[in-house]
């Protein structure tokens, strides 16, 4: 007889409790299709509307609690994270097939605790409030925490980007604002045992029960009615473009502020004197670059950009020699891999053409093989459109402009990024070139890059982890990169003649 398994509870309220649920979920692990024996709950809205007026409750509770119990409770959360890695590096491989190590254990994780430490130091210090203060005119201002703030979480990053430990998490938090995080599905249990620790961490500072509760899976009609409700100040998303409009049309009707991110190539053009003699030190670069994880990063290159010439054709003869021996690892789960396929097929269709790759490896698991395709870029201003597709995974499009005209007519049809990189001789013989396409491509960037590839993101104050739609839906804002992300989750709030006694501590005087 097959043992009944449990369904997991919701955290709504400072309580682990159950939810009222309209169907169970149950996560696979991706290395090899296997079900992982664990049961999560697809909430209805009354889960929902629990925690939103729990929420209200903490956001009022957060306004008057000073600065370094929230740092406390960031740093304790912080070392419960850690004190519990073992157990939350193994979930995770487990839901998400990720190496536990380094990415999860040695990379991951530290950068995750890093994020909150410094979201604490923020909290304690200030800045992100930026107070003004005109006393001829008896006027002062700052920012101030936006109120009840949920957090959709990928499926790519469990620990450092998760709705209940991640980036958007650390900055609404630092601003005083409870979170309601909506787990992601892929990797649930994971999230399960990281608001644990957040749970254990509230009780150390002493904090409102309801500053950190965690959802698992919505429906889309529940999952636009939360960001819409009047009782949320804002909302962090990481993921799709179509789940992410989807989310923005229903925040935008209501007025709430939401911030995404979304869809991203991040083009990296090799430009042609530096080709001349790095045409196989920067293919091995770029194929590590675009297979790195089966290429699920949001800053992976889905675009090089290359004038042709020999070189060009010595680099894509090399470049498709390296994509073809990278061994693909397993993708995230069977939808990911299934999306990967048809937008290579979609690319196809667009005039891209197969070099190598473009098909399911077979096997246990959900892995798929490292493919390459070409365009000219004739074609591609052709199909501007359906050729920036962002097949999100192992796979990378080489567009090869016939001269520097229509590369620059290229670089202008691209639509908003994250990231572009220009890799050019180390001699300069390529600087006069790169004087002419680098501000093209600035307008379409968030972050310009020269000679490395843009997969990591640094947790940095100087970090843009950000740019023009459809990268996110505003180009002024970063998810990463404290106390700069933290605005996302504030208002700003001015104080006229207002007595002196009456004003915020940080606006006297």
């Amino acid at each position: 007889m097959q043992t009944a398994v449990a369904t997991a509870k919701v955290l709504i309220g400072g309580e682990w409790r159950e939810s009222d649920a309209e169907g169970v979920f149950e996560p696979e692990n991706p290395a090899t299709g296997e079900k992982l024996g664990r049961e999560f709950p697809l909430s209805r809205w009354s889960d929902c509307d629990r925690a939103l007026s729990a929420a209200v409750e903490a956001a009022h509770a957060l306004e008057k609690t000073p600065p370094e119990k929230i740092a406390v409770f960031l740093e304790a959360y912080a070392k419960e994270l850690e004190a519990d890695a073992e157990a939350i590096v193994q979930a995770a491989h487990e839901e998400t097939a990720l190496p536990a190590s380094p990415r999860l254990k040695d990379v991951e994780l530290p950068r995750t605790t890093d994020q909150l430490r410094q979201a604490a130091a923020a909290a304690r210090q200030g800045t992100w409030r930026r107070p003004v203060i005109d006393q001829a005119k008896g006027l002062r201002s700052c920012y101030a925490p936006i109120g009840p703030v949920v957090v959709f979480g990928p499926n790519n990053f469990p620990f450092a980007f998760n709705g209940v430990s991640g980036g958007d998490f650390a900055a609404a938090i630092a601003a005083g604002n409870p979170v309601i995080a909506k787990a992601h599905p892929l990797h649930a249990y994971t999230s399960q045992r990281m608001a644990e620790a957040a749970g254990r961490a509230l009780k150390t500072a002493g904090l409102p029960a309801a500053t950190v509760q965690m959802i698992y899976k919505l429906n889309h009609e529940n999952g636009a009615r939360l960001v819409s409700d009047p009782r949320i100040g804002a909302v962090g998303f990481t993921g799709s473009k179509g789940a992410g409009l989807k989310l923005k049309h229903a925040a935008d009707t209501a007025g709430k502020p939401i911030y995404l991110e979304m869809s991203s190539l991040n083009p990296v053009l090799f430009l042609p004197e530096g080709l001349k003699e790095n045409a196989q030190k920067w293919a091995r670069e770029l194929a590590d670059s675009c297979t790195l994880g089966s290429g699920q990063f949001c800053t992976r290159p889905n675009l090089a950009l290359a004038i042709a010439g020999d070189a060009t054709e010595a680099f894509m003869q090399e470049l498709t020699a390296a994509i073809a021996s990278r061994e693909p690892h397993a993708m995230l789960s069977s939808t990911t891999r299934d999306q990967l396929h048809e937008s290579i097929e979609a690319l196809q269709q667009a005039g891209a053409t197969l070099l190598t790759g473009g098909k399911n490896v077979p096997g246990k698991g959900y892995r798929y093989s490292s493919t390459l395709l070409r365009v000219s870029g004739k074609n591609f201003l052709k199909a501007a459109d359906g050729l920036q597709r962002e097949a999100f995974g192992n796979e990378v499009m080489a567009i090869v402009a016939a001269d520097e005209a229509e590369l620059l007519q290229v670089l202008e049809h691209l639509e908003g990024q994250l990231t572009g990189t220009v890799y050019s001789a180390a001699s300069g013989a390529d600087d006069a070139l790169y004087g002419r396409l680098a501000p093209v491509l600035r307008r379409k960037v968030g972050r310009l890059l020269n000679d490395k590839m843009p997969t990591g993101v640094a947790v940095s104050p100087a970090m843009n982890h950000g740019g023009p739609y459809p990268a996110t839906a505003h180009p002024g804002f970063t998810s990463v990169g404290i106390p700069t992300s933290i605005a996302r989750f504030t208002a700003l709030q001015s104080y006229d003649n207002v007595r002196p006694d009456r004003l915020p501590d940080f606006l006297r005087g």
